[in-house]
């Protein structure tokens, strides 16, 4: 693994990743939401990308992994910037995005600013306005009047929360009830026993993309983190796609 840097930002964040240089577009790995660049995708991702010579970026946005800065201050917004600074600074020529649950959903808003340098978007997971469709009335509420959320955590032992700055900042940022300006080919990979993010999920996503260039690839027993070789094997049989 490529030894990990920091970039740092005008207001003093300092954003980790690794990148390795290569040919063709560069892989841009977002991850989904409270994880890192040390998961079982993004090293897998990097690792390929290094043993054919390709060029592949992974972060962690602010507040996560060994990046600076409070979880409770994450926003899509902010995050979306962060990406797209550590692209600027060290990419050149065109982005291929990776995106992972709530990462799909960022992809979706960096894809908006990277105009024709975007080559092509895989979606894995993709989580696409889940403050909306994955909470109940309920719990916007909360949210709304400024309070966090507390839900369970199936993937540890402390519970999940979700911060009123998050929820506040993605309601301006839906993208499923309208047309994505997206003209690039797309890749979406889900599973059918995906208990976080239905799998419709991304047959909504499809429809709204203006491509015409759209797959979808349904896994009937796979999970949400998508994590197993197999499901690994054709993530990375997409990314080849690319190439």
């Amino acid at each position: 693994m490529a030894e990990t840097r920091f970039h740092k930002l005008a207001d003093g964040r300092k954003i980790a990743f690794r990148h390795i240089a290569g040919f063709g577009p560069t892989l841009v790995f977002l991850p989904g939401y409270m994880s890192d660049m040390e998961g079982g995708k993004a090293t897998s991702i990097f690792e390929t990308a290094r043993a054919k010579g390709r060029a592949c970026l992974l972060l962690d946005y602010s507040g996560c992994g060994q990046s600076s800065g409070d979880f409770a201050d994450g926003t899509l917004s902010r995050w979306r910037d962060e990406v797209l600074a550590l692209i600027d600074a060290y990419v050149d020529g065109p982005v291929l995005l990776a995106g992972s649950s709530m990462g799909g959903w960022l992809m979706l808003l960096v894809a908006e600013k990277l105009g024709n340098r975007l080559a092509g978007m895989i979606g894995i997971a993709a989580a696409p306005d889940f403050t909306r469709w994955g909470y109940s009335a309920d719990q916007q509420e909360t949210l709304a009047r400024g309070d966090i959320l507390y839900q369970d955590n199936p993937y540890g032992p402390e519970p999940t929360p979700t911060h009123p700055g998050f929820y506040s900042d993605s309601v301006r940022l839906m993208r499923l009830k309208t047309e994505i300006a997206v003209h690039c080919p797309v890749r979406l990979l889900h599973g059918q026993h995906d208990e976080d993010v239905p799998w419709d999920i991304s047959v909504k996503l499809a429809a709204a993309l203006r491509s015409d260039d759209v797959q979808v690839s349904l896994i009937k027993d796979g999970d949400h983190r998508l994590s197993r070789d197999a499901d690994i094997a054709l993530l990375l049989g997409l990314v080849d796609g690319f190439y």
